[in-house]
């Protein structure tokens, strides 16, 4: 699963998602780009409440990357 956040998020706002994360025992990668912030979610995805997660402060979309 992708997390892409808005572009103004904050430094505030990005940390907390990924506390959220932490919490229910996701790691994840940052990626960092000139206009936006994507964490990509490392663990069984299927176990994420996607409406959770969308209606943190400062997320802009989410992608669930199909299995094979």
């Amino acid at each position: 699963m992708l997390i892409v956040m808005k572009k103004a998020a904050d430094e505030e706002q990005l940390r907390h998602v990924k506390q959220y994360l932490v919490e229910h025992d996701f790691d994840f990668h940052q990626s960092t780009g000139a206009n936006r912030t994507i964490i990509g979610v490392i663990g069984d995805t299927n176990q994420v409440n996607q409406e959770e997660v969308k209606n943190l402060e400062g997320v802009h979309v989410l992608f669930k990357i199909p299995e094979d």
